[in-house]
């Protein structure tokens, strides 16, 4: 058996009367004493197999009902109609009952793939290799991988270059202490925070729009569902702006488009997942984060000082004002310029050119217009108590030509979870890495 020859679940209706070889993982094995039914699962279905012990013999029925659940096998037969069955079709394994096991599965089983019984989520990531057979579980990184696709699609339609920047960098990509530092031969190096330096140097090049599938490094010391401390998102970034409201334009299409894009091509991953997406409308709101203040407070649930930036109750309760509206994404703008990154434009009334993109009272995105006159961004540097020494390969392309530009950080594992609506972050990761989880 050739196993490159292998038919999958969805296509057995092509092969109706014809004998053909499929593979899989062993679901289940029903022995009722003359006739046995095997579920073997591929990646698209499970496909039943029908086993006669009249037809096999005693030797090759007791072979082929033997191996333990979660065994690999691969087995010949012919395909024909059903109407009991998904899909409309099954296998019977006829003479001269060809079927081997390609691996056996050890048992017990550290993790059901069927059982009833449900997992919390700690095992199911301590044997995510077994986790992941679900379907349901399946379905969220088939998703996510459309998700991807379609962002980088837009991006390269709207004429952006996608670029690759270094995780290991010699200073810090946005000042603070949450770094992970790391021994480079015998200099001292950081695990990037993100690749915000690199993205804006690349707009004195000419390549003045670019985007990155990045990881992030943050060594925050939080536990909640909706922070991990290795995070992956796009990172985008483009010159010759005019404000932070082309980046906004830009930021909330490729939202829309990544949006329907998975409405209309996952409806098997949604309804796995129970999930009715709503694709949102263009343009989304735009808050002043003064407004936003004056809003939340007013609710009497939580109190945010005019220079303080959102708690997670008071974006939770902005979440509702605004679902309220029948808005699900809308943008927080005009933060105070001192709560945000030294990179930042800060206009003469102290409020900066950033803004947040908000899902339900979650952030998935921060972006802003950067500073490009080198100057102010010196002064910034150290009205953030950083020594400009310290990121003058930063400033030097700052130095020598650099066009208005503006950005944005969207999270991808963020943005996975609220498109399905999970509990936690941890889910829309394959293997997350959080407070206390560096393996596997």
């Amino acid at each position: 058996m050739h196993l490159r020859d292998r038919v999958l679940h969805r296509d057995l209706g092509q092969h109706a009367g014809q004998r053909v070889l499929i593979a899989g993982w062993l679901q289940d094995a029903r022995d009722q004493g003359k006739i046995a039914f095997l579920l073997v699962r591929d990646r698209t279905g499970v496909t039943q197999v029908v086993a006669k012990k009249q037809e096999l013999g005693d030797e090759r029925y007791k072979a082929v009902t033997g191996p333990n659940r979660e065994s690999v096998v691969a087995l010949r037969g012919t395909v024909q109609a059903s109407k009991a069955k998904a899909g409309g079709y099954e296998l019977v394994l006829d003479p001269p009952g060809e079927f081997d096991v390609l691996s056996a599965a050890e048992a017990p089983l550290p993790l059901g793939v069927v059982d009833k019984v449900a997992a919390d989520l700690e095992t199911r990531l301590d044997n995510r290799f077994m986790d992941v057979r679900k379907p349901e579980v399946q379905a969220i990184f088939r998703l996510r991988s459309v998700l991807v696709k379609a962002g980088l699609d837009y991006f390269t339609q709207h004429g952006f270059t996608q670029i690759h920047t270094p995780r290991i960098i010699g200073a810090s990509s946005e000042g603070g202490t949450e770094l992970y530092p790391v021994k480079y031969f015998e200099k001292d190096a950081f695990l990037a925070q993100s690749p915000q330096l690199y993205k804006q140097a690349m707009m004195a090049t000419g390549l003045d729009r670019v985007v990155e599938v990045a990881t992030y490094f943050r060594a925050e010391k939080h536990n909640t569902y909706r922070h991990l401390n290795e995070i992956t998102a796009f990172d985008a970034e483009m010159a010759f702006i005019d404000s932070e409201e082309d980046v906004m334009t830009l930021l909330e299409g490729a939202v829309h488009h990544m949006w329907k894009t998975v409405a209309e091509q996952c409806p098997a991953e949604l309804a796995l997942r129970n999930v009715q997406l709503t694709v949102p409308g263009l343009p989304f709101p735009r808050i002043p984060h003064a407004h936003a203040v004056e809003r939340v407070n007013a609710t009497g649930k939580v109190s945010v000082k005019p220079d303080d930036d959102l708690s997670t109750e008071a974006e939770r309760v902005l979440g509702e004002l605004m679902a309220a509206e029948g808005h699900i994404f809308y943008f927080i703008t005009k933060y105070p310029g001192g709560i945000r990154p030294f990179y930042t434009y800060v206009d003469a009334d102290g409020t900066s050119r950033s803004f947040d993109l908000e899902h339900k009272g979650l952030e998935v995105t921060s972006g802003a217009q950067r500073q490009h006159d080198v100057d102010k961004l010196e002064a910034r540097l150290r009205e953030k108590g950083l020594d400009p020494k310290d990121f003058e390969s930063y400033l030097k392309a700052f130095r020598f030509g650099m066009p208005p530009h503006g950005g944005f950080g969207l999270g991808i594992d963020r943005l996975t979870m609220e498109v399905l609506g999970l509990d936690n972050v941890r889910e829309a990761v394959l293997f997350p890495r959080d407070r206390t989880r560096i393996s596997p």
